[in-house]
This record gives C-alpha cells, sequence and structure tokens, in this order.
C-alpha cells in the first residue's frame, strides 16, 4: 500500500536518522521491509509508530524500530556474514539483516511467534529462515538479542565464532542500555554502546528474590 510506503520512509527519516542511525545499508534495508507484514492484519496501523508493538498471543513484542535499527547498525554487519535474530517475535530484524546481504536465522522459541515469523519472511524476505530450536553446532558472526535481559545473556555467548559480535539490550526502564559483545581469543566481553529500553524476554528475566 502507498500509504506504508510513506509511513516507512517517514520513520527512516524522522526516527531513524534522527537517533544516529546513518549507515546506507540499514536505512535502505527499513526503506524496503515492510514493517507491517510483521504484525497481524488489525494491528498493521501501529507498524511505523516509534514504540514497541506486543504481539497478541505471544510472549514477544516488535521493538521500537529506530532502537532495532540502531543495534543492527552497532553490529556493522557485513554481506554474506551469519547472523541470528534472537527472541526476536514475528522476525523482523532477521529481516532487516537478509536484506542488507547477511544469511539471516532466526531463533524464536515462542511457537505462537514463530509461526507468525514463518508467514511474514514469506512475504518478505524469504532468504532468512526461522526455528523454534538452537541452532545445532553452528555459530555466527553476529547476533541480535531483540528484548531486554535482566540477567547477562551468557546461554548465547557459545554461538559467537572467534571475532563474533553480540548485542542486546540490559536492563529495564531508565536504567537500560545496549551493550555489544565481542568473541576475541576465545573470551567474550562487552561494553555499553548506547542507552535505550525494550520489553523484556522472559527467559532472560532475573530469578525471584527469596523474601522472609
Amino acid at each position: 500500500m502507498e500509504s506504508f510506503a510513506g509511513l516507512r520512509r517517514m520513520m527512516v527519516d524522522c526516527q531513524m536518522r534522527t537517533y544516529d542511525v546513518t549507515d546506507r545499508a540499514v536505512l535502505a534495508a527499513a526503506d524496503e521491509v515492510p514493517r507491517e507484514a510483521f504484525l497481524p492484519t488489525s494491528l498493521s496501523h501501529l507498524a511505523y509508530l516509534d514504540q514497541p508493538v506486543a504481539l497478541p498471543g505471544t510472549g514477544r513484542a516488535l521493538m521500537t524500530p529506530m532502537v532495532i535499527a540502531r543495534m543492527i547498525q552497532t553490529l556493522d554487519l557485513q554481506p554474506g556474514e551469519q547472523a541470528l535474530e534472537y527472541g526476536g517475535g514475528s522476525g523482523y530484524g532477521a529481516a532487516l539483516m537478509a536484506r542488507m546481504g547477511a544469511q539471516a536465522t532466526l531463533w524464536e522459541p515462542d511457537t505462537d511467534a514463530l509461526a507468525l515469523a514463518q508467514s511474514a519472511l514469506r512475504q518478505t524476505v524469504s532468504s532468512a529462515s526461522a526455528s523454534a530450536t538452537r541452532p545445532g553446532d553452528e555459530t555466527f558472526d553476529a547476533v541480535l538479542v531483540s528484548g531486554a535481559c535482566e540477567t547477562i545473556p551468557e546461554t548465547l555467548f557459545p554461538l559467537l565464532r572467534e571475532g563474533g559480535r553480540l548485542i542486546a539490550v540490559e536492563g529495564l526502564g531508565r536504567s537500560a542500555r545496549v551493550k555489544l559483545y565481542q568473541k576475541s581469543s576465545g573470551k567474550v566481553s562487552g561494553r555499553p554502546v548506547f542507552d535505550a529500553a525494550a520489553p523484556v524476554l522472559a527467559e532472560f528475566r532475573k530469578a525471584p528474590a527469596f523474601v522472609f
């Protein structure tokens, strides 16, 4: 729809560019991938708002457009690299990375969200794949964790190959920051790169503290 194309261009120009997203490949992918396809038809009018959108019937949400775009930019993704999106719900992040020329895979354990992703990816970027299970012994150049983590997502570190990068939002609310990890000489270390918030991933919540 032409109206969605106009909203998509406005998202790129007024949200992403003003949030220090300057990488041409990221901006071009965001301008080409129809974000509305990653929501149920009844919620497609929310696709280009500057906010996360919960995916009904699942435990997932689409992240705010400018946040996911800047996270992908920070990964410095190169064409031909192996990229993984974890917890991406309907797979918008995987679609962006695939459109940038990466060999992109979505790992989404939430099976209801996975069904949305498989449909959306078939419609938009058929080169991206999606699965509910851990990708075997495969390792990746880039891992995008599409949600907030209250704990360090170290269970995903074994998925990084040497030189691989992983990016995630750590913390909740005003204290949340995006952190970039990299594997070097077999060790993974990280640094904060910018402030941002995202819907929390249940599997990376802190265990409730016992109170007397």
